[in-house]
């Protein structure tokens, strides 16, 4: 649905994209992430046919969003962080206009916002004026006005932003049925947001992409993927802690071992990271060298440390805040 080849775009000698490359499938909700300065707006606007790019070729729905930007156009719903709604309009009015807007017939225009306010839950507001809709209720009114002509591409930038909670999730509710027959681009900085909603995630920084793939295929990206704390304590057996370290090292999945500082002797506190669940293997570890398992736990990595790990410096990640 969605092809991009070494997009690059330059503003005079300063490089915003440095020749990305991604698809995205048909259907699924794909989260476009990015601290600011990443290249993220610059890509958006790219897609959606407001910019050039300064090299690479960018398509959508396989038209090129440069030589054919109004098939492109035609083919994608916008929904902008303000959405584009008129309130001294009638909900109805308003999205009659944008049908004009659209080129739709009246006939259709008719059938389509039907369709919209069925699909977003604004029929019983199609007679009120906009300014008199809550902020949630503008942003259903936005997205109808994106999904007016069928398109099977929806870019989203920031659905959510200034909504109390109540909001946030019906709007997430209505993102996800929206996605189930659309391809749907959700640009956020909320990144609970993409862990609740998105099926994938693209992190842009810098004008690169660093990562590009399912949401837990992320998480596992960083230095292992999930973190298990794990304390042994002797028993009948007196083991060393070079014996233990070395058994949990030769664990498959297994990619860092770390011993903690422990608060009584005879104690032996371990941070792993793996790529798989090893808590079996590991409490197989203890009744086999005669030890006592005294904790064991997995952390997930969150979506947060993951994001930090991939758009700041190692010394930034760890640093505090």
């Amino acid at each position: 649905m969605i092809a991009v080849e070494g997009l690059r775009k330059s503003f005079g000698g300063f490089e915003a994209l440095k020749g990305i490359t991604f698809r995205v499938p048909k259907g699924g909700i794909v989260g476009f992430l990015g601290p600011n300065g990443a290249g993220k707006t610059t890509a958006m606007k790219i897609l959606t046919g407001f910019q050039a790019p300064s090299g690479g070729v960018a398509r959508v729905h396989g038209f090129d969003c440069v030589g054919e930007s109004l098939q492109v156009r035609r083919h994608i719903g916008y929904l902008p962080e303000a959405a584009p709604v008129y309130g001294d309009m009638l909900v109805r009015d308003y999205l009659d206009f944008i049908g004009r807007v659209r080129g739709l017939a009246e006939g259709e225009r008719a059938r389509s916002i039907a369709r919209v306010a069925d699909e977003c839950d604004i029929a019983d507001r199609l007679g009120q004026r906009v300014s008199t809709l809550s902020k949630g209720y503008r942003q259903r009114v936005g997205l109808a006005q994106a999904l007016l002509h069928e398109p099977p591409v929806l870019i989203l930038d920031e659905p959510t932003s200034g909504l109390d909670p109540n909001q946030i999730l019906a709007i997430r509710n209505l993102i996800r049925r929206i996605g189930q027959s659309r391809t749907v681009i959700l640009s956020t900085h909320i990144l609970q947001e993409v862990q609740a909603t998105c099926d994938r995630v693209l992190i842009l920084n810098h004008g690169d992409l660093v990562a590009d793939a399912p949401i837990d295929q992320v998480r596992a990206a960083i230095e292992g993927g999930d973190l298990f704390r794990v304390t042994f304590t002797e028993g009948a057996v007196r083991l060393a802690e070079g014996a233990i370290r070395a058994a949990i090292e030769g664990m498959p999945g297994v990619q860092r071992v770390a011993l903690q500082t422990a608060e009584t002797a005879g104690t032996h506190p371990y941070e792993v990271i793996a790529d798989r669940d090893i808590r079996g293997e590991l409490f197989d570890l203890a009744v086999s060298r005669g030890l006592r398992l005294t904790d064991l736990s997995r952390e997930r990595s969150s979506l947060e440390e993951v994001f930090r790990r991939l758009t700041l410096g190692d010394d930034e990640a760890s640093a505090p805040g």
